[in-house]
C-alpha cells in the first residue's frame, strides 16, 4: 500500500499539462485578477482553457480598447495589466497601447498568439513579426519556443514589467506551443544578471543634495509620475514639509502631492499655471523627482530653469542628463531616495522671501476664465465635477483641450486618482482606460472626461461598460471640433481650420441609449446642476453630453519654441 501511494503521488506531481494550461496556471500564481483579451485563431487553445479559468476575462470590442483598459487598470493598481490577443492584426492592433504604456511607464504583460513554429517566416495566414515590430516599444519581449519555458518566462515577465522603471513586456506564443503537452516543469528562480535596477541611492549624492538644499534661496521640487509609481506620496509630503520646499507637478505627476496643500504650486508645462512655471524659471535649486524633463514641460530648453542647480532623482539612469544638464544625479527609487533625504534632517533653506513671492503669485495669477451666462464653459463643468465629488473621483481623460481643463480645474488630493495619456497623447485612450480604472477600484466614482473627437474613436467600448454594468460617468465636453487642433490653427495658422471642425456627429445620447445607457444633453449651468445632482448619486453608467462654448481655448499656453516664462493668456485675478 505504501509503495502504491508513493507511485500515485509521483504521478500527481508529474501531471502533464499543455502550454495553454501552463499559461493560465502561471497567471494564477501571479494573482492576476483580470485579463483583457480578444480571441482569434492562434489563441483558441488558450481561450479554451480560459473557459474554465476563475480569472475574470473582459472582452473589449477592439484590441486597442483592451490594451488601453489594461493601462487604466495598471495606473490605478500598480499591478500589471494583462492582455491576450491573436496573431497578425490582433497583435498589430495593440502597438499604439504598447507605445503609450512604454513612454508613460505602465506595467503590462501582453500575450500575442503566433502561427505555428514550423511556418514562422513563411508569410503564413495572420503572421506578423511582432517581436521586430515591438522591440523599440516594449521593455522586453519574448517568443516562446519550448513549452517547458512558459512558467519561467511569465514569472520573469511580471518581474521585469513591475521592477525598476515599469513598462510593458510582450510574450509571443506560437499556436503549436500552446497545444504541446509536457510534465509540469520545476520552478526556477529569476536570474537576470544584466538587469539589476538600482533602488537605493548613493549616500554621497544624498549628502550633496542635502547640502544644496541648505544653501538654496529659491528651491522647488518637481514631482513626476515616478513618485506615484514608487508609492512615495507620503514621503514626498513629509520631505516637502520638513524642508518647507514648494512642489510643482508634471501632468502625469498630479496627485502625488495634495493640490490644496499650501506648498503646492500646481501643474507646470505648456498649459501649466503661472506660479508653477515661474517657480521653475526663477528657481536656484530644482529637485526633479521621477520626471522625464519632456518638451511639453520644459518649453525651449535655453530658457528652462536657467539659474538653477539641477538635481534629478530617477530610477532610470538613461533619463538623467538626457534633456537637462544635471549637477546632482541620484539614480534610485523615488521612495528610497526620499526616505534617505528625510533621515538626513538637513538644515532647511532660508527662503522666506521666495515663499512670500510664490504665495503672492498664486493669489494674483490663478487659472481664470470668463464666465458667460449664454454659453456653458468647460472650466465650469470641471469645477462642478470637483465640488460634487469632493475631489475623490478617479478622473480618466482622453487627449486634447478637455484633458488640460481637467488637469487644471480638478484638484487632486491623493495618489492614483488621475489616468491620462501623457507622453504619446493617444486619442481614443480615455473611454477604455476608464473601464480598467473602474475594475481596479470598484467602489470609486469614475469620471471619463472626453472630447467629442476622441470619444468617437472608441464608442464601441460602451458595450463593455453596459455588459459589466460599470458605473462610469461619461463626460463629453462637446465643442463639435478637434478642439486642440482648432486652437492651434486659430493661433498659429491664421484661422485656417483645415478639417478640425466636425459639423456632422451622431446623437451621443441616442448612441448611449442603443447600448441601454442613459444619456443627457446639457447646455446650461442650471441643467448641469440638476443632472449632476441626480446621476452622481447612483451606481449606473451614464453619458453626459455637455455642449460647451465652441470657441473656448486652453490658457495659459506656451507657444512652440518659447520659454517656460513666456506664457500667453495669463490673466490677473
Amino acid at each position: 500500500m505504501l509503495q502504491e501511494t508513493a507511485l500515485t503521488n509521483t504521478k500527481a506531481e508529474n501531471k502533464s499539462l499543455n502550454g495553454s494550461e501552463l499559461l493560465l496556471q502561471a497567471l494564477e500564481k501571479e494573482k492576476v485578477e483580470v485579463i483583457f483579451g480578444y480571441p482569434g485563431g492562434a489563441v483558441l487553445p488558450i481561450y479554451d482553457k480560459i473557459y474554465d479559468s476563475k480569472i475574470l476575462h473582459v472582452l473589449p470590442r477592439h484590441e486597442q480598447g483592451g490594451i488601453h483598459a489594461a493601462e487604466g487598470y495598471a495606473r490605478i493598481t500598480g499591478k500589471p495589466g494583462v492582455v491576450i490577443v491573436t496573431s497578425g492584426p490582433g497583435a498589430t492592433n495593440i502597438v499604439t497601447g504598447l507605445t503609450d504604456a512604454m513612454i508613460d511607464s505602465l506595467p503590462l504583460v501582453v500575450f500575442t498568439g503566433q502561427v505555428a513554429t514550423g511556418v514562422i517566416g513563411t508569410d503564413a495566414f495572420q503572421e506578423a513579426d511582432i517581436l521586430g515590430i515591438t522591440t523599440p516599444i516594449t521593455k522586453y519581449n519574448y517568443q516562446v519556443r519550448n513549452i517547458e519555458d512558459i512558467p519561467h518566462i511569465i514569472k520573469e515577465a511580471f518581474y521585469i514589467a513591475t521592477s525598476g522603471r515599469p513598462g510593458p513586456v510582450l510574450i509571443d506564443i506560437p499556436r503549436d506551443i500552446a497545444t504541446a503537452v509536457t510534465e509540469v516543469p520545476e520552478e526556477r528562480e529569476i536570474y537576470l544578471p544584466g538587469y539589476q535596477p538600482t533602488l537605493k541611492p548613493n549616500y554621497l549624492q544624498i549628502r550633496k543634495l542635502t547640502e544644496a538644499v541648505s544653501r538654496a534661496k529659491k528651491p522647488v521640487i518637481l514631482a513626476g509620475a515616478g513618485v506615484l509609481h514608487s508609492k512615495a506620496s507620503c514621503q514626498l509630503k513629509e520631505y516637502a514639509e520638513q524642508q518647507n520646499i514648494p512642489v510643482v507637478h508634471t501632468l502625469l505627476g498630479l496627485g502625488g502631492f495634495p493640490a490644496e496643500h499650501e506648498l503646492s504650486l500646481g501643474m507646470a508645462g505648456m498649459h501649466g499655471c503661472y506660479t508653477a512655471n515661474m517657480a521653475l524659471y526663477e528657481s536656484d535649486l530644482l529637485i526633479n523627482i521621477g520626471a522625464r524633463f519632456d518638451d511639453r514641460l520644459t518649453g525651449n530648453l535655453k530658457h528652462f530653469a536657467p539659474n538653477a542647480t539641477v538635481a534629478h532623482i530617477d530610477i532610470d539612469p538613461a533619463e538623467i542628463g538626457k534633456n537637462v544638464p544635471t549637477e546632482i544625479p541620484v539614480v534610485a527609487d523615488a521612495k528610497e531616495a526620499l526616505i534617505e533625504l528625510i533621515a538626513q534632517e538637513g538644515k532647511p533653506p532660508s527662503h522666506h522671501e521666495w515663499l512670500k513671492t510664490l504665495a503672492g503669485w498664486k493669489i494674483e495669477y490663478p487659472y481664470v476664465y470668463e464666465n458667460n451666462a449664454n454659453t456653458l464653459k468647460p472650466q465650469k463643468v470641471l469645477e462642478m465635477l470637483y465640488q460634487k465629488t469632493n475631489g475623490e473621483a478617479i478622473v480618466v481623460t482622453d487627449v486634447g483641450q478637455h484633458q488640460m481643463w481637467a488637469a487644471q480645474y480638478y484638484r487632486f488630493g491623493k495618489a492614483n486618482r488621475w489616468v491620462t495619456s501623457g507622453g504619446l497623447g493617444t486619442m481614443g485612450f480615455g473611454l477604455p482606460a476608464s473601464i480598467g480604472a473602474a475594475l481596479a477600484d470598484k467602489d470609486a466614482t469614475v469620471l471619463a472626461v472626453l472630447g467629442d473627437g476622441g470619444f468617437q474613436m472608441c464608442t464601441q467600448e460602451l458595450a463593455v461598460i453596459r455588459e459589466l454594468n460599470l458605473p462610469i460617468k461619461i463626460v463629453i465636453l462637446n465643442n463639435v471640433a478637434l478642439g486642440m487642433v482648432r486652437q492651434w490653427q486659430e493661433l498659429f495658422y491664421e484661422e485656417r481650420y483645415s478639417h478640425s471642425k466636425n459639423p456632422v456627429q451622431p446623437s451621443f445620447v441616442k448612441l448611449a441609449e442603443a447600448y441601454n445607457i442613459k444619456g443627457y444633453v446639457i447646455e446650461s449651468e442650471a441643467k448641469a446642476e440638476e443632472v449632476l445632482a441626480e446621476v452622481l448619486q447612483n451606481r449606473e453608467p451614464v453619458l453626459l453630453d455637455f455642449r460647451i462654448d465652441a470657441n473656448e481655448n486652453v490658457y495659459p499656453m506656451i507657444a512652440p519654441g518659447k520659454g517656460i516664462n513666456e506664457m500667453v493668456g495669463v490673466k490677473q485675478k
